[in-house]
């Protein structure tokens, strides 16, 4: 089954031009694109993309607004927020709104194209610079009470959620515990379940508030470092 696209931005030269880089690939469709954020939403509900491209500077209504409207009325949707480094007032409240992921507007056609289908599959997106924002944005703000459901975590799950904060992928979580990554990929989804989250983005959120941002080095590595 091809992934089905939706393109909110202002501008219309950039919906075009992700448009035609979209529509090259063979697995990818892009099903509508909208102007505004209450476009976004009318299109999201009509279309029903399996991935939402979303500016966060819109008219009407911004891409913030809309992500928490797409996916309060379709919790399946994944939401790809475009951005710009000078947006960092933005990137938590983005977290916070569900988005799966970012990528940069002036990002190479390959990793936009790799960050689409990376959130089609269900994982998030989220490089180690957006996770360093989200950690200093916390280090700025009280902390809430963590949730109880932490205390059901292993000691191996919390070790992996620390690394999930931290900005690794599985692959280098695997490398960093010696183990396989298909046993990271086992542990995150034994996380996300006990936590009851949609996807790693909202475990590095609710890990920086549990002060579980700071990993400590684990491994063999580690102790040839130290």
């Amino acid at each position: 089954m091809s992934i089905r696209v939706l393109v909110a931005d202002d501008q219309s030269i950039v919906r075009g031009g992700f448009r035609m880089l979209l529509s090259g690939e063979q697995d990818i469709e892009v099903v509508a694109d909208a102007g505004n954020g209450l476009e976004a939403v009318d299109k999201a509900a009509r279309f029903r993309p399996t991935v939402v491209l979303m500016d966060i500077r819109m008219p009407e209504l911004d891409g913030l607004q809309a992500t928490r409207r797409i996916l309060a009325a379709d919790d399946a949707a994944r939401i790809l927020i475009l951005t710009t480094f000078d947006l960092d007032e933005y990137i938590y409240e983005a977290l916070g709104a569900g988005a799966s992921g970012f990528v940069l507007k002036d990002d190479p056609p390959e990793q936009l194209i790799a960050a689409v289908r990376t959130v089609a599959a269900g994982d998030a997106l989220l490089s180690p610079t957006i996770t360093k924002r989200v950690i200093k944005q916390f280090t700025r703000s009280p902390r809430p009470a963590p949730p109880k459901a932490l205390d059901e975590l292993t000691v191996r799950e919390q070790e992996i959620l620390r690394l999930i904060a931290s900005g690794l992928s599985n692959a280098e979580i695997a490398q960093e515990l010696y183990i396989s990554d298909t046993t990271v990929k086992t542990h995150v989804t034994h996380i996300l379940q006990k936590l009851n989250l949609r996807d790693r983005v909202q475990a590095v959120v609710l890990a920086t508030k549990r002060v579980l941002s700071r990993p400590t080095r684990v491994g063999r590595r580690a102790q040839l470092t130290e």
